[in-house]
């Protein structure tokens, strides 16, 4: 069992789908430079980075938020039996991710929102699974949170191929078709007690969620940042950002905000415990994993 998390009353809890070593760093980052990781050696090794390999350690995971009155999934992994030939880490995986859920605590119909960051293949696959021969919402009872901008891009060309291909098709129209989506557009508070910002970047319509309960703040951030060194190099963008200049003005955006109301950050691919707080350092910032 992983650890929970606590924002006031209300428990966040990781559910990891798969952790291992993924990224080499001048892969995942085109600015790289190796002296960053030896300034940061003890926050990155073991636990974020494979010396032998010599690659990112990297978690796909969700994080199962408990209110008092809903159960929420940030984000859906990358979902079982999904064709995605260009990602080969999740192509056709059969992964035990929903008893992993179970054992969080969470059956699939008690699940009453879905709220996907954006609409990556790694980040929306368990929004459907397959049944009898079809795509059907995998939590029966619940909403789904889209980005209206994110769900307008993929819908057009850039849908049709690259990683991205196929993904709207078996992992948001499915949900669309069963009346279980709410497409939202820009910032805004949710019925779901979750404010949402719009932070585009890393993906036209990227979002992230925050969460408060009694005085204290969580922030969801997506893929705004892959890696604990971003915090300390926040100009540096991943190779996967589709608007590098919005990409870092996100950035800069969540770690400010962060810093300036103590809030815990729940990443979307950190490894260790993917949770932490932003602190300010001279003109720049500091992680320390939660």
């Amino acid at each position: 069992m992983d650890t929970i998390h606590r924002i006031g009353a209300t428990s966040i809890t990781r559910v990891t789908e798969q952790r291992g070593p993924g990224f080499a760093p001048d892969m995942l980052f085109p600015d790289w430079n190796p002296h960053v990781l030896d300034q940061h050696r003890a926050l990155m090794i073991p636990a974020c980075f494979d010396e032998t390999q010599k690659r990112f350690l990297a978690s796909v995971h969700t994080w199962v938020v408990k209110t008092q009155r809903h159960v929420m999934l940030i984000d859906s992994c990358g979902g079982n039996h999904k064709n995605r030939p260009a990602l080969p880490r999740f192509h056709q995986q059969n992964l035990p991710f929903l008893a992993r859920l179970a054992e969080a605590g969470v059956a699939p119909e008690q699940v009453d929102f879905v709220c996907c960051t954006h609409l990556h293949a790694d980040h929306c696959g368990w929004n459907t699974e397959l049944r009898d021969g079809r795509w059907v919402p995998t939590f029966p009872n619940a909403r789904y949170i889209f980005s209206m901008a994110e769900h307008d891009h993929w819908t057009g060309p850039a849908g049709q191929s690259g990683f991205n291909a196929g993904v709207y098709a078996d992992s948001v129209l499915p949900v669309i078709e069963a009346g279980q989506a709410e497409i939202i557009d820009g910032d805004g508070l949710l019925a779901n007690g979750l404010a949402v910002h719009a932070t585009p970047g890393h993906s036209p319509g990227h979002v992230v969620f925050e969460f408060a309960d009694r005085g204290e703040t969580g922030l969801f951030s997506g893929d705004i940042m892959h890696q604990p060194l971003q915090v300390f190099r926040p100009d540096w963008n991943s190779a996967f950002c589709d608007d590098p200049a919005k990409a870092r003005a996100s950035r800069r955006w969540l770690l400010e905000r962060a810093a300036d109301e103590a809030a815990k950050v729940f990443t979307a691919h950190f490894a260790a415990s993917s949770a932490g707080f932003v602190t300010r350092h001279g003109d720049g910032f500091d992680w320390r994993f939660a």
